[in-house]
């Protein structure tokens, strides 16, 4: 075991070269650096090796039938995996052509024959420290890219957890039933799940659009913390100057949304947030608010929540009215498709209606 230890920290030298004299000859000088020298004598064989052997440098021949040192690098160079080996290139010729097309094609130096020991073990220690040191920045990027991921998560825990905290008290505001919310976010995700499965939203809605949309679909009415009681807890219609305010809980919950997403990096959470919170009451022919979209200028996750969180305030109690059973809320909302609703979305909504909450 310990030996297998110690044969892992020895750096591995490909070489690469059709010429056995030349192999054995940085064979020598490479085994007296003490690296481990793997003698390889054509392309085909070291393209093989590369993929289980990670050498920490490659020397390579240029001149070698079937496949030259130029091809074979320039594979090297093409494939992720391999790309990070540097690669010394070895030939008889020094033409200042053929040093610059190795170079071009990512080799990292050029060495001529006959050897010169010193030279060939000056050239490979210095890129062997230069592979060490850039695998590890790479070691410590991809450390330092975990550790600012796990903080991302973590800003972005607790401000959601500030979201969901303030649409606790819009809710209390509004007087809504405990789990409106909760079926918001069910019926979001249930009714985003059924359109992934239709022809025209296939290529639309992703499986993180599913996800995201139940995270963001109860933030709707987030603006309802700034509406004060006497309207939302009304008995009876509002008058004109009372529903105008109420209308302004959607650009207000947006307003929120959008200076809690100046702070750090929401990755498409507050984004959709803000479209559902300011759109939802948009309706399909142009006669919602607050901007008086419509069709499909209407964000879609906005024309989603606006179907389902009418579906699920017809079928709860409110202030000023009992709920409707399912039968007769469909019929109300059936009368408003292609009015108040995109008719495609909601004749979705009708085939998996029992699946809702």
């Amino acid at each position: 075991m310990a030996e297998n230890s110690v044969n892992k920290d020895i750096p591995r030298i490909l070489i690469v070269d059709d010429v056995e004299a030349n192999r054995f000859a940085l064979k020598e000088i490479v085994a007296d650096m003490g690296c481990l020298p793997i003698l390889i004598e054509n392309g085909m064989q070291a393209l093989k090796m590369v993929q289980h052997v990670r050498p920490q440098l490659m020397i390579l021949d240029i001149a070698m039938p079937e496949m030259d040192g130029y091809e074979i690098c320039q594979k090297m160079k093409e494939n992720p995996e391999t790309r990070g080996i540097p690669i010394i290139f070895i030939s008889a010729f020094d033409n200042p052509e053929d040093i610059v097309k190795g170079f071009s094609l990512g080799g990292e130096d050029y060495i001529t024959k006959p050897f010169i020991k010193e030279v060939v073990k000056a050239r490979i220690n210095m890129h062997l420290r230069l592979y060490e040191a850039s695998s590890n920045i790479m070691q410590m990027n991809n450390q330092l890219q975990v550790f600012i991921n796990e903080k991302v998560k973590q800003i972005e825990k607790e401000r959601r957890s500030v979201l969901y905290a303030l649409l606790r008290v819009a809710r209390e505001n509004a007087c809504y039933d405990d789990e409106f919310m909760e079926r918001v976010r069910y019926n979001c995700r249930i009714l985003a799940e059924a359109m992934q499965l239709s022809e025209k939203y296939a290529d639309v809605i992703s499986d993180s659009y599913i996800d995201m949309i139940e995270l963001t679909a109860p933030l709707c009415d987030l603006g309802n913390m700034a509406i004060h009681t006497s309207i939302l807890q009304k008995q009876g219609l509002l008058d004109e100057e009372q529903t105008a305010i109420m209308r302004t809980h959607t650009v207000i919950g947006a307003r929120i949304l959008k200076d809690i997403g100046a702070i750090g990096s929401d990755n498409g959470f507050i984004q959709m947030a803000i479209e559902i919170a300011n759109y939802h009451h948009e309706n399909w022919d142009g006669s919602g608010y607050p901007a008086g979209k419509k069709e499909d200028e209407i964000p879609l996750s906005a024309q989603i929540v606006a179907v389902i969180s009418s579906y699920c305030a017809l079928t709860e109690n409110r202030t000023y009215r009992k709920a409707y059973i399912q039968k007769i809320a469909l019929e109300i909302m059936e009368q408003e498709s292609g009015k108040k609703f995109n008719p495609d979305i909601f004749w979705i909504m009708k085939k998996i209606v029992r699946q809702l909450h």
